[in-house]
C-alpha cells in the first residue's frame, strides 16, 4: 500500500470482521446492508468482547473503514450495501484474511483454536498450515498484522493477536494484577457472561444426551 494503515479501533475491527465472516457464512445476503451489520456486530456467538453498539456508531466506523479503502459501498436497490476490501488492500492470500478476521472477531488464540474457529471461512488441513500463514503475516515485507503473544503461565500454547489496532497490551499473570490495570469493561463482563450461559446450555444437553442414551441401552 501507499500508505500506511491506520490504527483501527475495536469497533471497525468488529465492522471489518463481521463483513468478512458474512461473506463466507451468508453469501445471498452480502453486501450487507446497515442493519445486518449493527446485528452481526452485536451477536453473541462468536464475538469477544460481545457490542451492542447503534446505526450511527457502525456508520462512522463504516465511513472511517471507507477513507481507508478497506470497505466498499455499493449503490443500487433501496439501501446502499457495504462489502469489504481487506485481501486486496492488505495484499494477503483469502487464508491469512480468515486468519485475521476471527482474531478480530474473537480475540487473540492459539493456532489450535484458530484453526476450530476459521472454519467456516477456510479449512486448513493442520496447526501447521495455519502456523505457516501466522508466520507470513507476522513477516510480512509491508509490516506485521500479526504478532505472538508471551505464553501465558500454565498455558502449552502461545497465543497470537492481530496487529491492525495497534501492538496489544501486556497482560500479567492471573494473580498479579498490574497497579494500574482497569476494571473489566461491560462488554469483557457479558462476553464471559455468555460463554458461561453457553457452557451451561452445552452441559444441560450433554446430560440429556446420556440420560437418553443409557435409558435406551437399559443402563441405570
Amino acid at each position: 500500500m501507499a500508505n500506511p494503515l491506520p490504527s483501527l479501533s475495536l469497533l471497525e475491527t468488529r465492522v471489518l470482521g463481521t463483513l468478512v465472516e458474512k461473506q463466507h457464512t451468508v453469501p445471498d445476503t452480502y453486501p450487507l446492508t446497515l442493519n445486518a451489520l449493527v446485528s452481526g456486530c452485536n451477536q453473541k456467538s462468536s464475538r469477544l468482547p460481545v457490542m451492542e453498539v447503534a446505526e450511527a456508531e457502525v456508520q462512522v466506523a463504516l465511513d472511517s473503514l471507507r477513507s481507508a479503502n478497506l470497505v466498499i459501498e455499493s449503490s443500487g436497490g433501496r439501501v446502499a450495501r457495504y462489502s469489504h476490501n481487506l485481501e486486496r488492500v492488505l495484499q494477503i492470500p483469502s487464508q491469512a484474511g480468515a486468519l485475521l478476521t476471527v482474531l478480530m472477531l474473537r480475540g487473540p488464540q492459539t493456532p489450535g483454536e484458530l484453526r476450530i474457529n476459521s472454519e467456516r471461512l477456510h479449512r486448513f488441513a493442520d496447526i501447521s498450515a495455519v502456523e505457516a500463514f501466522l508466520q507470513e503475516l507476522a513477516a510480512r515485507p509491508a509490516g506485521p498484522l500479526v504478532a505472538q503473544l508471551p505464553r501465558l503461565p500454565g498455558a502449552r500454547e502461545n497465543r497470537w493477536a492481530h496487529l491492525l489496532s495497534g501492538a496489544p497490551k501486556a497482560e500479567a499473570p492471573a494473580g498479579e494484577a498490574r497497579p494500574d490495570e482497569e476494571p473489566p469493561s461491560l462488554g469483557e463482563i457479558a462476553a464471559l457472561k455468555a460463554q458461561v450461559a453457553r457452557l451451561d446450555s452445552e452441559v444441560a444437553t450433554l446430560k440429556a444426551l446420556v440420560a437418553r442414551i443409557t435409558g435406551e441401552l437399559g443402563i441405570r
